[in-house]
């Protein structure tokens, strides 16, 4: 029996995005499922701290050393973009905070880099987005940190909705935050905003929108539709606001999430 040359051949070639994770993410495989085959993701993890999830936390994870070492770490795989995947620790201080932290991201040698939170700063100004509604696991605290960071961008947010949890994000259900979406909604507002990569999303997104009519927006999608879009590759999976977005910008539309 001969191999054929497209055995020989080998995988697709291998194109690498580096995440900074916070130390308790769990939804690492909700990213994958945002990604073409020939994408991997490689992870490296700020330092654990036994603090609950609050401003503080959020501040320690997102210590400019953390995200530099946590860089280093995955630079010996070359990848092409390294995000850090954290949404309440890139948006707790403003826009001018975020840039900063793209900033460090770049120092430790990163060849590009971006933050969740700088994702939905690059969402809202590709759709043009002026009035959003919001839902976070957050407290108040920080729910209100992410209206602010929203309003230095010219956002309205109409209406929010917050679970204020402490801990264990990844274990809400789906049902919970379908719920809470419904709630945030306002007839007004031009899209929702899910707040949080360790808040599971995936597989409500598409129904939400039907429901609605309008984008949901999440933080791992948006995380990872940058990362792609500035590496030209497509996004897989749910998303309404991707395929008009992609078409508009003469790129090529999405194709079906693989399997």
């Amino acid at each position: 029996m001969e191999l054929t040359d497209v055995e020989l051949d080998g995988p697709l070639a291998q194109r690498g995005i580096g995440i900074i994770a916070p130390f308790d993410l769990a939804l690492e495989r909700e990213l994958w499922r945002w990604a073409p085959l020939e994408v991997s993701f490689h992870l490296a993890r700020t330092p654990f701290e036994p603090v609950a999830v609050s401003l503080e936390q959020a501040e320690l994870v997102s210590a400019p050393k953390h995200l530099q070492t946590a860089t280093r770490d995955v630079l010996g795989v070359y990848p092409e973009i390294v995000a850090y995947l954290c949404t309440s620790g890139s948006f707790i201080h403003g826009v001018e905070h975020e840039r900063r932290l793209v900033q460090a991201i770049l120092d430790a040698g990163a060849p590009d880099a971006v933050t969740t939170s700088g994702a939905l700063v690059e969402a809202v100004r590709a759709l043009g987005l002026s009035r959003m509604s919001v839902i976070t696991p957050y407290d108040e605290t920080l729910t209100r940190r992410l209206e602010a960071f929203l309003g230095e961008l010219g956002v309205e947010v109409l209406h929010s909705q917050y679970l204020g949890l402490g801990g264990g994000i990844w274990r809400v259900n789906y049902r919970t935050v379908a719920e809470l979406i419904l709630a945030a909604d306002d007839p007004a507002a031009e899209a929702i905003f899910v707040s949080c990569t360790n808040l599971p999303t995936y597989d409500i997104i598409a129904p939400m929108e039907r429901e609605l009519g309008k984008p949901v927006l999440t933080a791992n999608q948006l995380t990872v539709w940058s990362c792609l879009h500035r590496m030209g590759l497509p996004m897989m999976g749910p998303g309404s606001w991707v395929t008009p977005l992609l078409e508009r910008e003469g790129e090529t539309a999405p194709g079906k999430e693989h399997p």
